[in-house]
C-alpha cells in the first residue's frame, strides 16, 4: 500500500490522503471543486463538476491510472435538481466508458461545494 499525492490537485484539507494505491487498485478520496492552489471554484454545477474531474484525473494519473480505468464512482451532491447538468459533464469526461455509479444528495459538503466525487480505478500496467 502506498499514499498517492500530487501537487496537480488540492492538498487534503483534513487527516486523509488524496488517494491510496493497493494491490493494483487506486482508491481516491472525494474530490471537491478546489484548484490545486486550494481555491474554491465559483460558478454553477457544471464549472464545479469540471474542476472535480480535473482533480480526479490528476490524482489518478499520479497513481498510475486514468478515468478509463475507473470501475466505480460515488457522487455526492447538495441538490439533485442539478443532476442532469452534472451528468452531462460526467458523461463528457468519461466518454464511452461507463463505470458503476452511486449518486446521493447530502445536506452539505466541505467548503460549500455543490459536488464531490470519489473513484476506484485499476492501476494501468
Amino acid at each position: 500500500m502506498h499514499i498517492v499525492s500530487t501537487e496537480q490537485a488540492p492538498k487534503a484539507i483534513g487527516p486523509y490522503s488524496q488517494a491510496i494505491a493497493i494491490d493494483g487498485w487506486i482508491h481516491t478520496s472525494g474530490q471537491i471543486p478546489l484548484t490545486a492552489a486550494g481555491e474554491k471554484v465559483a460558478g454553477d454545477i457544471a464549472a464545479q463538476t469540471g474542476q472535480v474531474f480535473d482533480n480526479l484525473e490528476a490524482v489518478l494519473a499520479a497513481g498510475g491510472s486514468s478515468l478509463a480505468q475507473v470501475v466505480s464512482v460515488t457522487v455526492y451532491m447538495t441538490d439533485l435538481a442539478e443532476f442532469a447538468r452534472m451528468n452531462e459533464i460526467f458523461a463528457s469526461r468519461f466518454g464511452e466508458h461507463r463505470p458503476a455509479r452511486s449518486t446521493v444528495q447530502v445536506a452539505a459538503l466541505p467548503t460549500g461545494a455543490r459536488v464531490e466525487i470519489a473513484a476506484i480505478a485499476r492501476i494501468e500496467h
